[in-house]
């Protein structure tokens, strides 16, 4: 957050300027007083630097102080650490919260999220009683910041639980001042304070919905008596723990704790041992242990892992995290079943929902004379069984809010192949699929997600039971899981401009506080780093945003761009054409810029998404110019680009309109998606995984049909990972049911293999040259059925 100077700092730095803009007349008046012209002037650039000294000194004094405490004043032998912690404050607690701004990153971050978690959390019982325990509080910096987040008010009670003194009388003077009564600051351990209503008759355990540490984990030496208390403390239904503080952490032992740590947890051995012994000076560890246990005693909702660079950004990146969680008794089964039996993962996968708990059988007590301490007598001098759960906690796909979309994965080397998104938009058309699907109520689907336009568009229309979208790319997945969330908690106008105009200045703000419970860990963590993807246009962003803006620097070069607009906004089939054939087709289809970079593998694949074998298809049955051309020609006069050709339109303007976009994008589409809480929504299941890996877990006769797009093309000539997957397909599809697949050749290699699988083949578009358009995008030579008869 911005802070603005205070006036004891401006005051003596305009004073300053006005001496040295108006040097000249002020040496004069003063020459005419004292009759000397030389030490008047001097006398002004004296002036004017004991003014600049002074406006130093004021905004530089809380520095100097925080400076000296911190790591010039010794602070000797301390009894125990609340002597220790006032001593150490006591000098500097008034300037605390300003010299920590910088330092102390993450906290309003990690409190935005946390009020939309909660908010979501109690929707069910918005009434129900709620409890802030703010442990390490301090200052009650972070009260007075939740307020802008979630009303302080709505809270029935506040505590700021700190074992130093000087910090809290800070605290109390700040909630006096709001006159907020809730509130009530405890000088107790974090690991035995008692909350006063305890004594009234309410149970500690699970009797507070809402716990923070904020850089205070690190601080407490007990930390695993800490967690403990925190776990019996917390609500196990909706509680909600969040932390955030400092950290090193090495590689994680396993994929299972990686995936629960997240993206970029791991630091290299250099900045482990340095921000380890650093901070060790200052009392605070940053062991791995704190972390590890943490994660391990809760589940997991989000995480994110940064690094603060407020001092010198390049260099100086000191590790943080913001970590919000739940208790691990939390009802999972709903997400358990949708990984485990909508998402077919019950059959040769690892179920990370599988416990392993140690059962204490009974034991006779021991005759070893009287107790000490009285031993009630429940089970005939029998010692109950003994649960003791040593079962590893459950991916942080298991504790989402709400709805269970995206189904977990674990990061294996081929995800790491892929450093973003590849497509920002869809290439194939929806409309046309849909005429030949047949999709009704009843069925279950299994389509490419790609970015997710068409199983939208899918659900929209068709609203089938069950959309398996597969990808084996995790980036698509976190788009197409963006914009789910975006349909659950955003308006129409904020949406439309998110996805349709492709920018949204505040989408920082908007991830934190709007998206961030309907999404994912790693979804979020991936649009927390690439939170600058919609500062401008979205669409040029990815690999195919490569092609777009390699588009529109040529039309600027070649001087098209008023053309471009002009083709936009065509009323007409004619006037379309006439403008693609007087302009626009002398550079894509004439000239040779356009025809060398389609023949350029590298841009294939970083711009267009289109690899080596799936150039080969085409070129195999013509040349590039034959394929430009017979994709380009017809569309002028196929559909207007203003009118529903939408994806011919994005590559030229960077952006869709609201007369011609995706179907989700229409207020039609996107009110249907968002109706009766997102219950078209609940048909989708995100997968990470290859289609073969997926169809392999899904029961047999599970599905009605498949939707693969081109991804077959991708596949050398006779893989035998085709007959694997088709074979696959013939399996989980029930009788009758059928897949579609595009192709940029006519007669696609594999076509045989479906045949031999025992499917029936029909061609539902083939291109014939440049004169007919197969449908919108006539992106592809083929469009092709496939019926299962046996």
């Amino acid at each position: 957050m911005l802070r603005l100077p205070s006036p004891l700092f401006l005051l003596p730095l305009v004073g300053a300027a006005i001496l040295y803009f108006r040097f000249r007349p002020i040496k004069e008046l003063l020459a005419s007083v004292t009759g000397d012209s030389l030490w008047s002037g001097y006398a002004i650039h004296v002036a004017a630097l004991l003014l600049v000294a002074c406006a130093c000194w004021v905004e530089g004094q809380s520095y100097l102080l925080f400076i000296w405490h911190c790591f010039i004043v010794p602070l000797g032998d301390a009894a125990d650490q609340k002597s220790r912690l006032d001593k150490f404050y006591q000098g500097q607690a008034v300037v605390y919260d300003k010299t920590r701004a910088g330092l102390l990153r993450g906290r309003t971050t990690m409190l935005s999220m946390s009020a939309e978690h909660l908010r979501v959390l109690r929707e069910k019982d918005p009434k129900k009683r709620i409890v802030w325990v703010d442990i390490g509080g301090g200052t009650g910096w972070n009260v007075e910041a939740m307020d802008a987040h979630f009303p302080i008010s709505s809270f029935d009670a506040v505590y700021v639980v700190d074992l130093c003194q000087p910090l809290l009388d800070l605290a109390q003077k700040r909630f006096a001042a709001r006159g907020w009564s809730n509130v009530t600051c405890l000088c107790e351990d974090a690991c035995t304070f008692s909350l006063p209503e305890w004594s009234d008759g309410v149970h500690p355990r699970g009797s507070v919905g809402f716990i923070t540490l904020s850089y205070s984990l690190s601080m407490i030496p007990s930390y695993h008596t800490l967690l403990d208390r925190i776990d019996y403390l917390l609500s196990p239904e909706d509680g909600l723990l969040s932390v955030v503080d400092f950290y090193t952490a090495g590689k994680e032992p396993s994929p299972h704790l990686k995936a629960i740590g997240g993206a970029s947890k791991t630091c290299g051995w250099f900045s482990r041992w340095f921000w380890q012994i650093w901070f060790d000076f200052d009392h605070v560890s940053l062991s791995p242990g704190r972390r590890d246990y943490l994660e391990y005693r809760f589940g997991t909702v989000k995480s994110y892992n940064g690094r603060n660079g407020f001092i010198m950004p390049l260099i100086v990146r000191i590790p943080y995290y913001i970590w919000i969680g739940c208790s691990r008794s939390r009802d999972t089964s709903r997400f358990t079943h949708a990984f485990e039996v909508d998402g077919g993962n019950m059959i040769g996968s690892f179920s990370p929902t599988s416990s392993s708990t140690i059962v204490v059988p009974n034991v006779d007590l021991l005759d070893i004379g009287e107790p000490s301490i009285a031993i009630p007598d429940n089970s005939n001098s029998k010692i109950k069984e003994t649960i003791i759960d040593i079962a590893p906690p459950l991916s942080s796909f298991h504790y989402q809010l709400k709805h269970p979309w995206r189904l977990p994965y674990i990061e294996s080397p081929v995800h790491l192949e892929f450093r973003t998104f590849i497509y920002s938009f869809t290439w194939e058309d929806p409309a046309k699929d849909l005429e030949h699907l047949e999709l009704s109520k009843h069925d279950s689907i299994l389509a490419i997600t790609s970015a997710g336009d068409n199983v939208l568009h899918y659900a929209i229309n068709a609203q089938p039971a069950r959309i398996h979208s597969v990808d084996m790319n995790p980036c698509q997945g976190h788009l197409l899981e963006l914009k789910l969330a975006a349909i659950k908690a955003l308006d129409y106008e904020e949406f439309f401009a998110l996805f349709g105009e492709g920018k949204l200045a505040n989408f920082r703000r908007i991830l934190d506080s709007k998206l961030s419970p309907y999404l994912s860990s790693p979804a979020y963590q991936f649009w927390r780093i690439h939170v600058n993807a919609f500062n401008d246009s979205f669409y040029r962003r990815g690999y195919s945003g490569w092609a777009i803006r390699i588009a529109h620097w040529l039309f600027r070069f070649a001087g098209l761009s008023d053309d471009v607009k002009r083709l936009c906004e065509a009323q007409t089939i004619e006037e379309q054409d006439q403008i693609w054939k007087k302009s626009l087709r002398n550079l894509f289809v004439q000239g040779s810029v356009v025809r060398r970079l389609v023949d350029n593998p590298v841009f294939l694949w970083n711009a267009l998404g289109v690899p080596q074998n799936q150039k080969k298809a085409f070129t195999n049955e013509g040349s590039v110019y034959d394929f430009i051309r017979d994709t380009l020609d017809p569309i002028g006069s196929h559909a207007l680009l203003g009118k529903g050709a939408y994806h011919y339109l994005l590559c030229l303007l960077g952006r869709y309109t609201r007369d011609s976009c995706p179907d989700y994008l229409t207020r039609r589409g996107f009110e249907a998606l968002k109706a009766d809480d997102g219950a078209l929504m609940d048909s989708f299941r995100l997968h990470t995984d290859s289609v073969s890996n997926v169809l392999r877990g899904l029961p047999v006769a599970s599905l009605t049909r498949a939707v693969i797009m081109d991804h077959l093309d991708w596949f050398a000539p006779g893989s035998a990972d085709v007959d694997t997957e088709v074979a696959e397909l013939y399996r989980a599809l029930s009788r009758g049911g059928m897949v579609f697949w595009r192709s940029a050749a006519k007669h696609p290699w594999y076509n045989e293999v479906f045949e031999r699988a025992g499917f029936k083949l029909t061609a539902l578009g083939m291109r014939a040259g440049p004169e007919k358009a197969i449908d919108r995008v006539n992106m592809y030579a083929s469009f092709w059925r496939a019926v299962k008869v046996g």
